[in-house]
């Protein structure tokens, strides 16, 4: 399989990036569908080496270019492009999608580079040189960040940093490149200096083993950086992002100033290539930083790598959502044009281009369906209000929402090979390509790399679970290969073997004894029933054929939660609260590798238990919730999560049970 038909976006790395090309739009069908909501690129784990099962984002690696390319111009001039009002958002971004988004590569080829309009002077001076990540990415003279000058010391008033306007406010951002070991205490000096509270960080420190960005924190305690002392105050790790929190204070003779403190958020999810599979975790990331910066401190830090691809992507989708505020309308091409005068290049791709539309159109379509825990109760009464029959209709229509989340039968080619098709319990719920879980093949024989099963992501943790069907007869040594493959020590079982005479799920453990699948023997250790949740004790060992080397054991634990009807819903959300806090603690206890989840098809009753968990998880670390985008989020990862409009009514319903249960708020930390 080549590079393109895996997802990747070809030649467009997100900072360090090639110019749109002709053969790049070719291969934009293969790695984007649009539809009548959103579209989504295939991103993630579809390439697979002999030596690496999983790569992180769907690509091989590439050899990476030194410099990063300048932009295309058009050769037919500039165009001029009209703000759109936001009712008309949808249409226009499906006009300009047709024909492999023909239209937004012309719109994005019609920008102004930004070169023409300004001097790089300091710059490109002998002393400075250095100092630039990259020799072509290079801040303005009339929109350069200043430091104070160091005596003695010519040219340190100069960082590779650019003042940006926000959407109304001057000088909102700085744009930065992602600091280098010689420019680290320059970096810190610019913070402190610019009164500054908060970094959003864009890029990874590594990325296809090239450096972006020299780590400037340290992990624990305290580092001095020049004359600025950098104390990590708190650290916490979430799917998308990380939040890091520093006391800086600097060490200065004579000085007295108080100590700031700064929260540098820094988004994770970001891959080498392109952009983000879905705009969710970048609105989300968004509305964290938009939260967590002071009314009265200065410029918002930016930076990825060169501090103008992602950085200008970020800086656009937050000005589009304050101007969709204030006059309903979006001007992406006069922002885009206008940034870039203060800072070349901002925005670098035509694909970060049609993200940053992606994402206002997510944003105005579904709004902010996040709250505190203390507004539930109010929106669940104006949800299920029975005052009126319209109050009711609100939770069918958030739910009639989700059902708008198209399945990408596209990218469900491996699922649909004939061969796998047979290892499918209900052929519309396969899992995608680009995050099935691959297993190892078999010597010589083909397809057996296939399970139907997806990872999806849990709340700190990427691809935290594994969501499959209950084993058919012949795929039990499938799954007991996955389980073994992918170091599982948590099965969570939601379905009995028959249900109103119909077999749900081939029993894939023995009720004594022990039964061996393939080159895995499984023995069972305990069996204990505990209200609704029969816990299983597994010895699992797996001995390779025709090895010398010693059987290799490990055990597993399977939780069989009996409450759940195959038609409908538990009768309280207790017992889910239950299974889903006794699942936490075995996972801490045997080190958070993936949980097999199953029901009988893999997809409503998995899908609602792994949306719980990850809400509950919001809940208790946050105080907030997010039901719709947890469900849409699952959706997007594999086909009909959370099925009925029942089990979406249940993830409210629990939430309200565990805040009831636990209502002191102190509980919840």
């Amino acid at each position: 399989m080549s590079v393109l038909e895996a997802g990747g976006v070809g030649p467009n790395s997100s900072d360090t990036s090639w110019p749109a090309s002709a053969a790049q739009g070719s291969a934009m069908s293969s790695r984007k569908s649009f539809t009548g909501l959103t579209w989504f690129r295939k991103q993630r784990k579809s390439v697979v080496s002999n030596n690496d099962k999983k790569m992180p984002n769907g690509i091989l690696e590439e050899q990476e270019q030194q410099r990063v390319m300048l932009l295309s111009r058009s050769p037919s001039g500039p165009k001029k492009y009209f703000p759109i009002p936001v009712e008309h958002l949808e249409e226009e971004i499906r006009v300009r999608s047709a024909d492999d988004c023909k239209r937004f590569r012309e719109e994005f080829n019609s920008l102004p580079s930004g070169h023409v309009q300004g001097t790089f002077d300091l710059a490109n001076k002998e002393e400075n040189r250095e100092k630039n990540r990259y020799p072509n990415i290079l801040p303005n003279d009339h929109s350069r960040v200043i430091l104070s000058q160091v005596d003695g010391i010519p040219c340190s008033d100069y960082i590779n940093a650019s003042y940006i306007d926000g959407y109304k406010e001057k000088n909102k951002f700085i744009a930065a490149q992602g600091p280098k070991q010689e420019t680290v205490n320059d970096f810190w000096r610019m913070v402190w200096e610019q009164k500054s509270a908060t970094i959003v960080m864009l890029t990874n420190l590594k990325e296809r083993k090239e450096e972006k960005c020299y780590q400037y924190w340290p992990d624990q305690g305290c580092w001095t950086y020049g004359n600025i002392r950098v104390c990590v105050e708190d650290c916490v790790v979430l799917v998308d992002y990380t939040i890091r929190k520093f006391c800086i204070h600097p060490q200065l003779p004579d000085t007295c100033k108080a100590p700031r403190l700064v929260s540098q958020l820094h988004f994770t999810s970001w891959p080498d290539f392109g952009v983000p599979f879905t705009p969710i975790g970048m609105l989300k990331f968004l509305k964290k930083v938009k939260t967590l910066n002071p009314s009265h401190a200065g410029p918002i830090v930016v930076h990825c790598s060169a501090g103008v691809g992602r950085t200008g992507t970020f800086i656009v989708i937050d000005a589009m959502m304050d101007m969709i505020h204030s006059e309903q309308k979006v001007d992406v091409f006069e922002f885009v044009s206008r940034i870039r005068n203060q800072r070349p290049q901002m925005v670098q791709t035509d694909v970060q281009y049609t993200f940053i539309y992606q994402a206002l159109l997510e944003y105005y379509l579904y709004g902010d369906t996040e709250m505190d825990v203390s507004s539930l109760e109010r929106h669940l009464q104006t949800l299920h209000g029975t005052a009126t029959h319209f109050d009711k209709i609100g939770l069918e229509e958030e739910f009639r929402k989700l059902t708008n989340v198209r399945i990408m039968k596209e990218n469900m080619r491996t699922g649909n090979l004939p061969a796998n098709m047979k290892k499918a319990r209900v052929i519309q719920i396969i899992p995608y390509d680009f995050n099935r879980v691959i297993l190892s093949m078999k010597r010589g024989q083909e397809y057996t790399d296939y399970i139907n099963a997806s990872f999806i992501d849990g709340y700190r943790q990427k691809d935290y679970f594994m969501a499959t069907q209950g084993p058919l007869a012949h795929t039990v040594e499938d799954f007991w290969r996955m389980v073994w493959e992918w170091k599982s020590h948590t099965i969570v079982m939601l379905t009995e073997v028959q249900e109103r005479e119909q077999d749900k799920c081939y029993q894939y453990w023995p009720t004594e004894g022990s039964v061996t699948h393939g080159d895995i023997t499984i023995e069972i250790k305990s069996d204990t029933l505990s209200e609704a949740i029969s816990i299983r004790d597994f010895l699992v060992t797996f001995k390779q054929p025709l090895a010398r080397q010693e059987e290799q054991i490990r055990l597993v634990r399977q939780f069989h939660f009996h409450g759940w009807p195959e038609v409908g819903i538990p009768a309280e959300g207790k017992g889910m609260i239950d299974l889903i806090a006794a699942v936490q603690k075995q996972q801490q206890q045997t080190g958070n590798h993936p949980i097999t989840v199953h029901c009988s098809a893999g997809a409503g009753r998995t899908g609602t238990f792994i949306a719980l968990s990850n809400i509950l998880e919001r809940v208790k670390a946050e105080g907030l919730l997010d039901v719709f985008q947890a469900v849409k989020s699952l959706r997007l990862q594999r086909p009909h999560m959370v099925q009925t409009l029942e089990q979406y009514e249940f993830c409210y319903k629990v939430v309200q049970d565990f805040i009831d249960i636990f209502s002191d708020y102190a509980n919840f930390k």
